[in-house]
């Protein structure tokens, strides 16, 4: 767990988007911060209601992870704060709460969240939630749609092409490409593809990946075309860096 002012581990200078993490609960900040920054977000975290209102004003990120409970100002109340300021009305807030009931659901709406994620949650789900967001927002800092070579990944659209012909994969397949082609020529362990296409709390033997890749394999190339996923022996598999060049 990040100290409650000090950025967590930093992600590589750039186009990064910014996002800033306001959680009291250490477990949850670092499961938070772990899988936001393997998207390849800059992250930042802080415990106090208080504290992430000095830091909204002096340095806004891109989007907001907001718990509900907070010491010192209530995520509710930095929200509804957020909204009246001009500067950061806009500004994308996710309300992250132990709330199920549909009147706080409705509450926490109706102050200015966007979205509204109630704990214990799906980490693939919520990060897929963060995406829309930026997207929305954040339009020249995420990317809509994947290409290497002749191979193309449209996200909003839910659809992949090769070659100008379309590939029908599943929900699963489709999930475990895009993970793949967001960072091409990094390994990925099967244990580590589970956590972060499957959910952290899958319980599927490590062997399903081999199976999903092999069914991504078959849909994506044809005859003596090239396949785009690499497979490291004994490390897990990568979507080849040098596919398309």
């Amino acid at each position: 767990m990040t100290d409650a002012r000090t950025p967590s581990r930093a992600t590589p200078a750039g186009a990064a988007p910014r996002i800033l993490v306001v959680e009291d609960e250490p477990a949850i900040a670092a499961l938070l911060s772990y899988n936001l920054e393997a998207e390849g977000y800059a992250v930042e975290c802080v415990e106090r209601g208080d504290d992430a209102e000095v830091l909204l004003a002096e340095n806004p990120p891109d989007l907001v992870l907001l718990d509900w409970m907070l010491p010192g100002v209530s995520g509710l109340e930095i929200c509804r704060r957020l909204r009246a300021r001009p500067a950061l009305k806009d500004m994308p807030v996710i309300m992250l709460t132990a709330r199920g009931e549909e009147a706080e659901r409705v509450r926490g709406l109706s102050v200015g969240a966007d979205d509204y994620v109630v704990k214990p949650f799906s980490v693939p789900e919520l990060m897929a939630r963060v995406r829309a967001l930026l997207r929305r927002a954040k339009p020249e800092k995420i990317a809509n749609v994947l290409s290497a070579g002749d191979l193309e990944l449209d996200r909003d659209m839910r659809r992949v092409r090769r070659a100008g012909r379309d590939i029908h994969l599943g929900p699963t397949e489709f999930r475990l490409l895009e993970f793949l082609m967001e960072k091409p020529g990094r390994v990925f362990s099967r244990a580590h593809l589970l956590d972060r296409v499957w959910g952290q709390d899958s319980e599927i033997d490590e062997r399903t990946v081999d199976v999903h890749v092999g069914r991504l394999r078959k849909a994506l190339s044809r005859a003596r075309e090239k396949d785009p996923i690499r497979t490291v022996r004994g490390a897990g598999y990568a979507f080849d860096e040098t596919f398309g060049k």
